[in-house]
């Protein structure tokens, strides 16, 4: 079955269009030092229902990316970790990861039922405030170059148990919003915890399994063979009640050696196009219209949700003795959000949940996302100044 000539020209003139409008906003980004993340929202605000520059044609085609865009983003933020790490993490920074749930799940919570969204509204608003957004501190560790600081390990092990605690959480939320009850919910945690540990189980013993499915001499195969071992676990964890995101994680998480060094080269670019795809579609399905009333909401959530994530972070750093600039780094890192908020929102929306949920967290990503960036160059050009100025 083909597109008439009309609509694949409309198609193609979208898709074309969009792409570079989302060339000129990640280039703006970059020239800012900030997460791309936010203008590609925006992006789909505008490009939405019921901004100027609707969509006609090509929605379908970017939902579908959109699909495949969260996977890779799962898959890929497994391969920054070993099921090691993830153990490790557990034994040494569980204080601070209680820390990081109660005060950074709580303002959401308190919101979500004092706007009338329900327990399991709230639940989800608490999810989108608690979860930092690995993608974008990654970024910033490396562009500031404090990866060998002393913070960087407190920074990354409460990354990790988060990304922990998203794997259970995410299942549990999934069945509850499609109205499974408490055995659906039980069976998804069930579910996933058993999947959990087989990873757990299998990295005690030498060997690749998947590596050796996957892996072959050329890219291509690599390329294949990762994509179509991901998105199948991902479909069976979807038809079995546990999120799509959860078995993509689990899958990266389960790569190791050559096969996650060359999968995440292979898949890198893919990675970034369909998370553009995913962010965009994500913008598209929020009414422009919807973003006002809430928007104030979403500002006060920010100003409580930073100051939450900073006193977690400067807490962790003070507990592992850290000094005072450390600190200072390390609770500026992780005030910012992105991906996984979007994805818990993106399920929210797709369950027909309070509609003022999706417009109140892209408004809250949106703040936060451009927040954390400028959070850390500010920390920076306050440590910096004193030197330059004592070199004078």
């Amino acid at each position: 079955m083909t597109l008439a000539a009309g609509t694949a020209a409309t198609l193609l003139l979208e898709l074309g269009g969009v792409l570079l409008a989302l060339t000129v906003m990640a280039r703006v980004a970059l020239r800012l030092g900030l997460s791309p993340i936010p203008l590609y929202l925006l992006a789909g605000l505008l490009f939405g229902p019921n901004g100027p520059f609707p969509l006609t044609s090509s929605s379908d085609f970017i939902e579908v990316g959109a699909e495949v865009g969260v996977v890779l983003l799962l898959f890929m933020l497994g391969l920054e970790y070993s099921p090691a790490e993830l153990v490790r993490g557990l034994r040494t920074g569980y204080l601070g990861g209680i820390l990081d749930i109660v005060a950074n799940a709580a303002p959401g919570l308190v919101l979500g039922l004092l706007l009338g969204f329900g327990w399991i509204g709230a639940a989800t608003l608490a999810g989108i405030t608690y979860i930092s957004s690995s993608g974008v501190i990654a970024k910033l560790i490396g562009d500031m170059g404090w990866l060998g600081n002393r913070e960087t390990p407190v920074v990354l092990t409460l990354l990790v148990l988060e990304d922990l605690v998203m794997a259970l959480y995410l299942p549990l939320l999934a069945a509850a919003l499609v109205g499974s009850g408490l055995a659906g919910s039980a069976g998804a945690l069930i579910a996933v915890a058993v999947a959990l540990a087989a990873v757990l189980a299998a990295s005690s013993f030498k060997g690749d399994p998947i590596g050796r499915i996957a892996l072959g001499r050329t890219d291509e195969t690599v390329l294949l063979g990762i994509l179509g071992i991901t998105f199948l676990v991902s479909g069976i964890a979807d038809r079995f009640g546990v999120s799509a995101a959860v078995g993509a994680f689990l899958v990266g998480l389960s790569l190791s050696g050559e096969t996650a060094e060359r999968a995440e080269t292979v898949l890198r670019p893919l990675r970034d196009l369909f998370a553009a795809a995913f962010f965009l579609f994500f913008g598209l399905q929020v009414d422009l219209d919807a973003v006002a009333p809430v928007l104030g909401w979403a500002a006060a959530l920010a100003v409580v949700g930073a100051f939450t994530k900073a006193l977690t972070g400067w807490w962790a750093a003070r507990a592992a003795g850290v000094k005072m600039w450390g600190r200072r780094r390390a609770a500026a890192l992780l005030i910012a959000r992105g991906e996984f908020s979007i994805v818990i929102a993106e399920l929210a929306l797709s369950a027909g949940l309070d509609d003022r949920i999706g417009p109140l967290a892209a408004a809250y990503v949106l703040i936060m996302a451009i927040t954390g960036p400028v959070a850390v160059r500010l920390v920076q050009w306050r440590r910096v100044r004193p030197a330059r100025a004592a070199a004078r």
